[in-house]
């Protein structure tokens, strides 16, 4: 099977790649490497796979390159794109076209190939907005949702919030629709917030990643709000299962969305709760800056992953303190890779 990983030498798709070559699988990688510390990451896999594997260095948003690279696969992990909601604020043009025209590139580059590849698209959470109508009661150290014992299912409404959400969000339902229109067979994948190794997180963007880097190096930690904000993690091991699991049921799995992250047992507080966790790790006192929260930025968001259970067969099995210390060890044993 021939799998193309757009975005491929990024955290999660390095280690997409990696999985997929270990199953013997054929793995092109399509990047424009912009990103921090992608082209390290192909040395790494090339090195640790022991397998040449295709690299077109491109950009999605050039549709002569996205039909070149679709034409003979028989799967695409969209993975490219911008990623962060601070710089969909500040840089609102790149994120329409890195994110929006990326996808819809993607899409038409399927719709044209002579057969009908599978398309897995990573979406994300922020299509749900803000959240503000849900009841929230705060606790001493987090935001609990009130009669929602479960967290956020795939029936909730999308209610766009920044100028990130609207790019993902618009791209999340053209990617449903051209199932419906066109029979494409698109599986949306509305990802929480995932870590692991490789991850080269910044403070806008992979925040747990981030915070084991920066006082790793010795640096000074920023919490933008109250620090009670709650999100449920996905150790990266446990997303790539989740791919592989729409792959193998995608008879049932196209034209679907599902809610991939890890659960209300996964839910962790980003600074009250997630702080004895990094204390323990670096067996020292750890004292933040607070600053004011930023735009789009959700009290509460925790995924409702039983769809998920109940019709991919998939489930998280790491959980947050195992995974933590997991990256915090990698991070740990490649220190140079920061400095």
């Amino acid at each position: 099977m021939k799998i193309l990983i757009t975005g491929g030498a990024g955290f999660i798709g390095v280690n997409t790649a990696k999985y997929f070559l270990n199953k013997n699988y054929d793995v092109r990688i399509l990047d424009n490497f912009s990103r921090k510390g992608s082209r390290e990451n192909i040395r790494w896999l090339q090195k640790e796979s022991g397998k040449t594997v295709k690299i077109i260095e491109g950009d999605v948003r050039d549709s002569e390159v996205t039909d070149k690279s679709v034409k003979t696969v028989d799967v695409v992990i969209h993975l490219a794109g911008q990623v962060a909601v601070t710089s969909s604020v500040i840089n609102p043009r790149e994120d329409f076209e890195s994110n929006l025209l990326g996808t819809f590139n993607i899409l038409e580059s399927a719709r044209k190939a002579n057969h009908k590849p599978i398309i897995l698209y990573s979406s994300t959470n922020k299509v749900y907005g803000g959240l503000e109508d849900i009841k929230t009661r705060k606790t001493k150290t987090r935001y609990e949702f009130v009669g929602l014992p479960f967290g956020i299912s795939e029936t909730r409404g999308v209610d766009f919030h920044s100028p990130y959400g609207c790019s993902k969000g618009a791209s999340d339902q053209y990617v449903r629709d051209y199932h419906r229109i066109y029979g494409l067979p698109t599986v949306v994948l509305r990802q929480s917030c995932i870590y692991g190794k490789r991850q080269f997180g910044i403070e806008d963007q992979g925040w747990v990643a981030w915070f084991l880097i920066a006082l790793t190096l010795g640096k000074q930690i920023t919490i933008y709000g109250s620090g009670k904000q709650v999100r449920d993690l996905l150790y990266i091991d446990d997303l790539i299962n989740s791919y592989d699991n729409a792959i193998s049921h995608i008879n049932k799995a196209s034209g679907q969305i599902y809610n991939i992250g890890g659960g209300v047992k996964n839910s962790l507080s980003i600074w009250y709760e997630f702080k004895p966790i990094l204390e323990e790790l670096f067996q020292k006192k750890i004292e933040p800056v607070f600053k004011k929260e930023r735009p789009g930025d959700q009290p509460i968001y925790i995924s409702d992953i039983r769809k998920a259970a109940k019709e991919l067969s998939w489930q998280p099995k790491i959980g947050v303190h195992e995974g933590i210390k997991e990256l915090f060890l990698w991070v740990r044993d490649n220190k140079s890779l920061f400095t």
